[in-house]
């Protein structure tokens, strides 16, 4: 197990450095990102004037607040609390995401399954993982709300956040078809099987 520093945008080789229980500290860059927004890019059309080649996402919609446009609030917008939200619900975006966009990297809460992994193994790509409740220390990782693009969808806008040491997060799924989720479903299971047997009984 290691920890990596990345300053954002990753390699190719970057990614698939990266082995599940593996730490990652992300540096300059992280775009926020959640349902409404994928919807927006996938199922009706939308683009996006970012350029998320290499880049990593959060799932997030941050409770922000209106300020005058300045050097320490560029996009007029000053974050308040910018928490983590359940991933697997955008499971079916990882790929377009990944294929059409280029994000190698997914930050987020819960775990994601199979597609996401197939998605990993044939892009390069991980998944970091932030444990929940952990939105005012994730706040103090942001420096600065850089830019916002569709943000008719707000809070669910694509947010370009400046990050210091954001991190260390948890590699929970990585590009060789590791899943720290699929490992402990795996462990339940048998241990269930195991129990049930015990006590002479069956599923």
């Amino acid at each position: 197990m290691a920890h990596h520093v990345l300053e954002m945008p990753v390699t190719d080789a970057q990614v698939r450095a990266l082995s599940v229980g593996d730490t990652v500290t992300l540096e300059r860059t992280l775009y926020g990102i959640r349902d409404a927004t994928l919807i927006a890019m996938f199922d009706q059309g939308r683009r996006t004037t970012f350029d998320l080649k290499g880049h990593a996402v959060l799932h997030t919609a941050p409770n922000v607040r209106r300020v005058e446009v300045s050097a320490e609030h560029p996009s007029g917008y000053a974050p308040l609390c910018i928490g983590t939200t359940t991933s697997m619900r955008m499971e079916r975006f990882t790929r377009p995401l990944m294929e059409r966009e280029g994000v190698r990297v997914v930050v987020g809460k819960g775990g994601m399954g199979a597609a996401t992994l197939d998605a990993f193994r044939e892009f390069g790509g991980a998944y970091l993982a932030v444990v929940g409740g952990a939105a005012a220390l994730e706040t103090t990782w942001i420096e600065a709300i850089e830019a916002v693009d569709m943000d008719d969808l707000n809070p669910e806008s694509l947010w370009h956040l400046r990050i210091k040491s954001f991190g260390p997060l948890l590699v929970a799924m990585d590009s060789h078809g590791g899943s720290l989720y699929a490992r402990i479903q795996d462990d339940a299971a048998a241990r269930r099987g195991a129990i049930l047997a015990s006590l002479g009984a069956s599923d």
